[in-house]
């Protein structure tokens, strides 16, 4: 009996030992944790990938998309980053806004190992300056879906870690946002695209198996927001499921794009137009077998590409896109 009890009491003081150390390391950072995390992630990484960058691609359609001779891809690389040690650039969103063009994306925090947002600026779209990290939450955030409504601009990043749907405002655009509540909440939702079609706002979300696409619709921007009947929409399909950019309107017609996952994650990326689009019903089709964007020859995107963000200049289309390649064969920037 003695024995019993001494071994429940030796098992109280692990516990509790165990639940202090625990707080100690991740909430209050008392051990070096993240340099544990920064020396496993450089351990295990491969050598021979080069991470991801972005670049900017133009095209007479949003569908039809190279990388123009006087560019030179990526535009923006982890290396340009200057506020944080960033592993990675990736998620650009587009935004022109009096003549000025801004890039809103994904800064992979390498002493965090999360996510956060930040921008950069350009005053013809091909040379580019970073300017600063603008959100960065406790959580992980990517796929900064930047638009503008009401002549405001609102952002909606992906924070499947929160289990949330988050809205953001600039109160200042384009380095200050403020957060305005959730659209979703109580479920993992991967790379949120939202558009307005006929006076109501859809809502496109993948699930984090990157198989599955859910629909919801609201009247309201800020609530309302409702399943769509036919979800999901997309199932147990890697190849059409996640989200990998704006949804445009085209020749008054939607469109999404859509990241190709399979047999492996972010390899090219695939338009489809929407063609009926109701309360109670979708259909849509793919534009062309041949991807909008892929991976191309032995450098920044040579092992592939998962997101396009097009706007009309003019009589063009501009798109921020990213990739990743191969380390042999890439000189840096």
């Amino acid at each position: 009996m003695r024995r019993k009890f001494f071994y429940f009491i030796v098992f109280l003081i692990t516990l509790f030992i165990g639940i202090i150390f625990g707080i100690a390391f991740q909430r209050y950072k008392l051990f070096p944790n993240a340099y544990i995390k920064e020396s496993y992630q450089y351990i295990t990484q491969d050598k021979s990938i080069i991470p991801w960058s972005i670049g900017i691609y133009e095209g007479a359609t949003p569908f039809n998309l190279t990388s123009p001779k006087e560019i030179i891809n990526p535009v923006l690389t982890a290396k340009d980053v200057t506020d944080i040690n960033a592993r990675f650039v990736a998620d650009p969103f587009i935004v022109v806004n009096n003549g000025k063009f801004f890039l809103f994306f994904e800064v992979m925090n390498r002493q965090t190992n999360q996510g956060d947002i930040g921008y950069a600026e350009s005053d013809d779209g091909k040379t580019w300056k970073y300017k600063q990290i603008i959100i960065d939450e406790p959580f992980h955030l990517s796929y900064p879906y930047v638009f503008e409504w009401n002549n405001e601009y609102y952002l909606i990043p992906e924070s499947h870690q929160d289990f949330s749907v988050r809205l953001y405002k600039a109160t200042s655009f384009p380095s200050k946002w403020v957060y305005m509540g959730n659209l979703l909440s109580g479920f993992q939702c991967v790379d949120p695209s939202i558009f307005r079609y006929k006076d109501k706002w859809w809502l496109f979300v993948a699930t984090g198996a990157n198989n599955v696409l859910n629909l919801f619709y609201s009247d309201k921007l800020l609530r309302g927001w409702q399943p769509h009947p036919l979800n999901p929409i997309i199932k147990l399909n890697k190849h059409i499921a996640r989200p990998g950019g704006r949804v445009i309107l085209y020749n008054g017609k939607p469109y999404r794009f859509t990241q190709d996952c399979e047999p492996s994650y972010g390899l090219q990326v695939f338009a489809f137009e929407i063609t009926e689009l109701s309360e109670a019903r979708y259909h849509e089709k793919i534009v062309s077998e041949t991807p909008v964007v892929t991976k191309t020859g032995n450098r920044w995107n040579s092992a592939g590409m998962h997101q396009v963000d097009v706007i009309k200049v003019g009589n063009r289309w501009i798109a921020a896109v990213d990739g990743y390649g191969g380390k042999s064969a890439y000189a840096g920037k």
